[in-house]
């Protein structure tokens, strides 16, 4: 879990707290804003940034991931995050070989967007009981994750912590978290500094739900509709509805450390997380964001809305809704960033611009809404 003001995850019990009876909202599924709960055991860790001043840190906390200055040259980027509930759905389905490559991406990603090429990795396993074949699975997933981010995992620990963990089943507990560091040069560290009016935003597409927003889907189709994780919808084609949900989340490392290569004069990357497209406002220049043209979500996004009676503002404050990345770059490069992705595989669109006209706000053209750190995404 990041230190970060927005779309930090504090787990609590899974009680409704408030909401609508019908319709459910995240909080009501029982997370909170990290700021609510972790104030205080932030303003410790605040504390300690002046600590050690031959290797200082040059970003402020709560960015996606802060930069230790090495040398003249170079920083060491570091992030740290886990794969949250998803973990739950794998001990439904006992499938644990995907949640290794969430592991992974929530960390490269979240690396990618100071500017920085990911390095090494290391992992942080605890279970409640040591299942060889579900380890055996776990490790197969970091590998693959590694594999597709150019990574090596330089170590890990696997502790065995039965009394402090449960899971859907007993004996069945666990958590993954991972840590990842990478390299930038000073000289080219991305914070979205230089934004202005008129760069455009380019949304990259997700492969789905990703790590966020679990809680909540699981909290609709399983706890209120007693769906089953064999489930079909004729909207998500041959997956069953916990497949769709497992899907593992993309790993955006090989496109956007080739643009970083060519120096393509990338402006900003956010990874879109918990807290959606929200996490284009945590960038450092006071800019505002329409996004005129975004792409119709993915059928799982429209059947946790209807299934749960979730307003679409919310859905917006907690889902990528379709987009896992964005890079905020001038208008003259956007074909060329839009060329590479393809040439990736990926899908990458042009989504919106930046503006001054409502500084720190996002509006969503065709949603009518308005998203602030603050207040969330409301209707307009």
């Amino acid at each position: 879990m990041e230190e970060r003001v927005q779309g930090d995850e504090v787990r609590d019990a899974g009680k409704e707290q408030e909401g609508s009876p019908s319709g459910l909202t995240y909080r009501a599924a029982g997370v909170e804003p990290a700021e609510e709960r972790a104030r205080a055991l932030l303003a410790w860790v605040t504390q300690t940034q002046g600590l050690n001043r031959q290797y200082p840190l040059l970003l402020p906390l709560g960015y996606f991931a802060n930069v230790i200055r090495l040398d003249d040259r170079c920083g060491l980027a570091i992030a740290t995050d886990g794969v949250g509930t998803k973990i739950l759905l794998a001990q439904m389905l006992g499938m644990y070989d995907t949640i290794g490559i969430d592991a992974i991406a929530m960390n490269v990603n979240d690396v990618l967007c100071v500017g920085a090429t990911p390095v090494s990795v290391v992992d942080y396993l605890a279970v409640q009981q040591m299942d060889p074949q579900v380890l055996e699975a776990i490790g197969r997933g970091l590998f693959h994750g590694a594999q597709q981010a150019g990574v090596h995992i330089a170590g890990g620990e696997i502790a065995q912590i039965r009394e402090m963990l449960r899971g859907e089943e007993e004996g069945k507990g666990l958590d993954l978290v991972c840590t990842c560091v990478g390299v930038v040069p000073l000289d080219r560290i991305i914070i979205g500094q230089e934004l202005r009016p008129g760069d455009v935003v380019i949304g990259v597409q997700s492969t789905g739900i990703h790590s966020n927003g679990l809680t909540l889907a699981r909290k609709i189709f399983f706890d209120r509709h007693h769906l089953s994780v064999h489930h079909r919808f004729p909207e998500l084609g041959t997956k069953t509805l916990g497949e769709e949900l497992l899907t593992p989340t993309a790993i955006y490392v090989p496109e956007v450390v080739e643009l970083l290569t060519h120096q393509v004069p990338i402006k900003a990357i956010t990874h879109i997380t918990g807290g959606g497209l929200l996490n284009l406002l945590r960038v450092e220049a006071a800019v505002g964001f329409v996004l005129d043209t975004l792409p119709e979500p993915p059928p799982i996004f429209s059947l946790i809305q209807s299934h749960g009676q979730v307003p679409r503002a919310e859905m917006y404050g907690v889902f990528n809704m379709g987009i896992g990345l964005c890079l905020v770059v001038e208008p003259g490069v956007v074909d060329q960033v839009l060329a590479t992705m393809q040439k990736h595989g990926r899908k990458a669109y042009r989504i919106g611009y930046v503006t001054q006209e409502h500084p720190r706000q996002i509006y969503l053209e065709k949603e009518g809404l308005m998203g602030s750190a603050k207040e969330g995404f409301v209707p307009v």
